[in-house]
Order: C-alpha cells, then structure tokens, then sequence
C-alpha cells in the first residue's frame, strides 16, 4: 500500500491530511499526516473520506513532524571510495530537524550563505513501531515503510568543522516523499537508486552496495535512543555527488533535481533563489 501527506488551506493557513493512494486518485484519511498514520489503529489506514484526483495533489513532507531525523554517512562503498575513505567498522550517525524537510515538487530555495550545493540521492526508512535495544529482526519488523529523500548538503558549511550539522540542517533543504510504500509490497533488493539534475544522470546506485542495511541500522540506533512510529532514517548516498568531481559541480538556482528509486516512485524539486 501507499501513503502520503497532502497540503490542504484551512482557516489559519497551511493544514495537512494523511492520504491513502488508490490508482489516480487519494483519499483523505481522519490523521495529519503518516507519522499520526502509523501511530494509528490499524483500521484507520481503510478509512475512507474524500478524493482527490493524483494530479491535484500538492505534496507535504511524507512525514510533516518526526520527534528524529536520523542520517547515515559514508555508507555506500561506491561514495566511500569516491571519497578515498576507509570502509567504516561502525555507522556515521547524524542528525536533523522536521525543519528541514520538503514536500516532493516543493522548490528548494538556495541558500545565498553557501556556494556549495550538493545533492545526494538516498533510500528512507520510516519507522512503524517503537524500537529500544532491538535486534535486527525486531528492526526490520518494525519498519514502517519505505520512500524517499535527498540529503542536499551545504559542503562548505558541513566542512567548517568535524561535525557535519550545519551543513545537514538548512530549512526545507531536504525533499522527502513523494508517498510511504509498505514493506508488504516493496523491499530494496534489485532496486535503483538515481539522482538526475537538468535531465542528466548524476547518481546511480543499488541498495546492495550499503554497508550497513536498514534493520541494522536502525537495531545499531536504538541502542542508545528510543525509535518510535514516524521516526524517519537517511540510509546514505551511492557515489556520483557534486564534491567527489572534477572539478566539483554544485546547485545552482533555475535547475530542476530529480531523485527516484524503481518501485518507490520519483520526487521533482526545482532549485530556484532564496527568498527575501
């Protein structure tokens, strides 16, 4: 099954509805979005409430609040070795905020503080029951579903320092939707992973190459921090980012970045100026 978080304009501004996709069509479900979704009876996901033709929809951030947002770095070997890195022994964890997601076809404003715009393709994960200490086959049980996400990075500012967060946590820099897919009907075995920007194929990479798959990660995580339904996970890049070339290639406002996995669906984000 597929679900997703629709923009709807209420009387205070910019509301949001859990929907459920259905063929050309959504139909509105009595939550705000899929992290409420998931945190719901099982039942709720059958309810049936209004539609909305596909192509009308205007997408919110598949997940509008998630309590964490956690990334992993340097975790397809491809990118490792692009990178000239040692193959990690445990994962790269770092962190966002709901602030910085974006709706699939929302524009992603550039940021006039950074001159090094990157972008990277990944698979997310989002969780669908609470996770502490869990094993790895708790962890892959406990997923909730599957979409996905562009991690755009700030280089210059992620490079400041050894933390990477300033340059991780920019608002509305980092797309994720467009829609959650269900682990009953998607997993990531001989899938792909691409990143497009004007048309031209920048990223390509199979889920395969990761070093550390989604249940072990998120059985590594919740060690040390609860994992609860809606909690979103950044699985990493595959190699082909903008730093790794030569010369190094950035974003640049008027461009169109694309990011799409076989079976999950594709997200459209024109990159255009910072607003005042």
């Amino acid at each position: 099954m597929r679900f997703g978080t629709r923009r709807t304009v209420d009387g205070t501004g910019q509301g949001t509805i859990a929907v459920r996709i259905e063929d050309d069509h959504v139909v509105d479900l009595p939550v705000a979005d899929v992290g409420e979704l998931l945190c719901s009876a099982p039942e709720v996901r059958r309810a049936e409430g209004p539609r909305t033709p596909l192509k009308d929809v205007r997408w919110a951030p598949v997940v509008t609040n998630p309590a964490k947002v956690v990334c992993v770095g340097h975790n397809y070997r491809a990118h490792i070795a692009e990178l000239g890195q040692d193959e990690p022994t445990a994962p790269t964890l770092f962190s966002k905020w709901a602030d910085t997601l974006l709706g699939a076809g929302e524009p992603l404003e550039l940021p006039t503080s950074s001159a090094q715009v990157d972008w990277e393709a990944e698979l997310a994960v989002v969780v669908g029951s609470t996770l502490r200490r869990a094993c790895r086959d708790e962890a892959d049980a406990a997923i909730g579903g599957w979409t996905i996400a562009n991690d755009v990075s700030m280089r210059d500012w992620q490079k400041r320092t050894g933390q990477w967060l300033a340059g991780k946590a920019f608002d509305a820099s980092t797309p994720l939707g467009p829609w959650l897919v269900t682990p009953d009907t998607w997993s990531p075995e001989g899938q792909t992973i691409r990143c497009l920007l004007d048309g031209e194929v920048v990223q390509e990479g199979d889920p395969a190459d990761l070093v550390f798959d989604a249940a072990t990660l998120l059985a590594d995580i919740s060690t040390f921090t609860t994992l609860r339904p809606g909690d979103v996970l950044l699985t990493g890049t595959p190699g082909g980012v903008g730093m790794a070339r030569t010369p190094p290639r950035w974003l640049a406002p008027g461009s169109e970045l694309v990011t799409e996995i076989t079976g999950l669906g594709r997200i459209t984000t024109p990159l255009i100026e910072e607003r005042s």
